[in-house]
């Protein structure tokens, strides 16, 4: 039993209040307050300095195993230029002279000299190892002639993929994309994992939601994170990204879908997240819907009477339309009191979008990475978007009509930064839309754990939760919504210990449990 006294608690409550002093006992708040109970007079006595306290943070979509993936790979997205790509692919090349193929990240047409995405001659000149960048927003990719050889013909027949440019979009970009992955090494993957769970507790993340399924045999990658989140310091909400119901039931998971097979449409950086009146710069094109709302209601209808809380990928406004359409086909089908179904993204939600989520109480998960996003700049959204560029995520108007909005990153379309969505959320590049500090840090604390259920032991500071909190060295309730970003993590305290980063990982045991895991099932 501990004694935090001398902070500047932020409890993150629903009425939120601040204190001096916390009582915890192994991983569980006991009490807090300004002064300390006499039952816990004799308690050892930590000294918080009058730093600032709060709980720790979530990130509530992130896609975690590519994410660990691609951290183990090559990383694109600083690249000056295709010279700069390229070196920076043959020096990783140089370190795994026994790599089979070369997955990479990031590229975009706005970051580099060239002001155009790399083709497949580009990616030739760079390597002759088959080679697949992933772009920035993850949802296309380009391979190079040596990894297009190797492609089945479902990846080369498909009408997203240009055998010209080497790019692959929509259904072709998924299908290539499950094609790598399924190439993958599972010890590589688990070690990925591994080192990717340390970076985020680092980055004060304690809580996550994971959406995962992207085309590994036997789905062996949701039997992994079902296994090896419980060895890593976060809680995983784990979703599988199928509309197959029967596969979740079967393994007795509570949560389906996501993005891919669950993207309903595609995104602002490929110009085809589906948009009601088109895009600016080319009205005739309106970008895609994945699926007609039949087969969207039907999924949702058979998912809803399972049981399960789901999650699908909406950006443009008539995306965003198919999906609560699709909501409340299932609530007419089977209603429910509480299922907490959510929207992921939801860019462009109008007033009528906000206040139809209110009534079926859709939860809108939102990254506000997104609006300050050097791979996808204010001036590109504006000249493809026109007006409507001001109106992505009116997080204001989402608040103000009652939403539960949580926050997260996309990860690795944008790299997790909690202090940094909050300091976006509350300097948004529309005033109008601008959130609170403490509504911002409600986005990464309270609101997640509410979103899934888990408000009982995780988001806020309050006696019989969780002891997951956050040493801060400022108060971002109170200082210059301009300075949040200058925040730094004093230290990050998940399960009432203090995190540091640990080398201890049993490769050789995990890859046991989850073949004798994978035999049984």
């Amino acid at each position: 039993m501990k004694v935090l006294t001398n902070g500047h608690f932020i409890s993150c409550e629903d009425t939120n209040h601040c204190f001096s002093v916390m009582v915890i006992d192994k991983d569980k708040i006991l009490f807090t307050g300004d002064r300390i109970p006499e039952s816990y007079a004799d308690c050892p006595s930590i000294d918080m300095h009058g730093f600032t306290i709060v709980p720790a943070f979530s990130d509530t979509h992130m896609h975690f195993e590519s994410y660990a993936l691609f951290k183990t790979t090559v990383d694109v997205r600083n690249a000056k230029d295709f010279e700069d790509m390229g070196q920076m692919l043959r020096d990783w090349t140089d370190t795994h002279p026994k790599a089979a193929f070369l997955p990479a990240y990031g590229c975009s047409a706005h970051t580099v000299s060239e002001k155009r995405l790399p083709e497949m001659a580009d990616l030739d000149a760079m390597t002759d190892i088959p080679l697949l960048i992933v772009k920035y927003d993850g949802h296309a990719a380009v391979a190079n002639s040596a990894l297009i050889d190797l492609f089945p013909d479902a990846v080369l027949s498909d009408p997203g993929f240009d055998a010209e440019t080497g790019w692959l979009y929509q259904n072709a970009f998924y299908k290539g994309v499950n094609f790598i992955t399924g190439k993958v090494s599972p010890i590589t993957l688990l070690e990925g994992m591994h080192q990717a769970a340390q970076d985020l507790a680092q980055m004060g993340i304690g809580y996550i939601h994971t959406v995962e399924g992207v085309g590994y045999q036997n789905d062996i990658d949701i039997d992994t994170i079902n296994i090896i989140r419980r060895g890593l310091p976060q809680k995983f909400t784990v979703f599988f990204q199928t509309m197959d119901v029967d596969k979740v039931v079967k393994r007795k998971m509570g949560h389906i879908g996501g993005c891919f097979s669950l993207a309903l449409d595609g995104c602002f950086g490929s110009e085809d997240a589906a948009l009601s009146n088109g895009y600016a710069n080319n009205p005739e094109n309106k970008g895609f819907l994945a699926y007609t709302q039949e087969e969207v209601n039907s999924f949702c209808i058979r998912a809803n009477r399972a049981g399960l809380q789901i999650t699908m990928h909406a950006i443009g406004d008539a995306a965003v339309s198919q999906a609560l359409n699709a909501y409340e086909a299932a609530y007419k089908d089977f209603p429910h009191e509480d299922a907490r179904h959510i929207l992921i993204h939801g860019d462009l939600m109008n007033d009528a979008a906000i206040h139809k989520a209110k009534e079926l109480g859709i939860t809108i998960a939102v990254q506000p990475a997104f609006l300050d996003w050097p791979q996808e700049p204010a001036d590109y959204l504006e000249s493809i978007l026109g007006s409507q560029a001001n109106d992505i995520l009116p997080l204001r108007d989402m608040v103000d009509g009652g939403l539960l909005i949580t926050s997260g990153s996309d990860a690795p379309c944008t790299l997790p930064n909690p202090i940094e969505g909050i300091h976006i959320c509350c300097n948004h590049p529309n005033p109008q839309q601008a959130l609170t500090p403490l509504e911002a840090l409600k986005t990464y604390t309270l609101w997640p754990a509410r979103s899934a259920f888990d408000d009982d032991l995780y988001g806020s500071l309050t006696p019989g939760k969780k002891a997951n909190f956050l040493v801060l060295d400022k108060d971002i309730l109170s200082i210059p919504k301009d300075e949040i970003i200058t925040t730094k993590i004093k230290g990050v305290f998940l399960n009432g210990r203090r995190f540091r980063p640990s080398e201890k990982f049993s490769l050789p045991e995990l890859a046991r449990k989850i073949f004798i895991n994978r035999k049984e099932a």
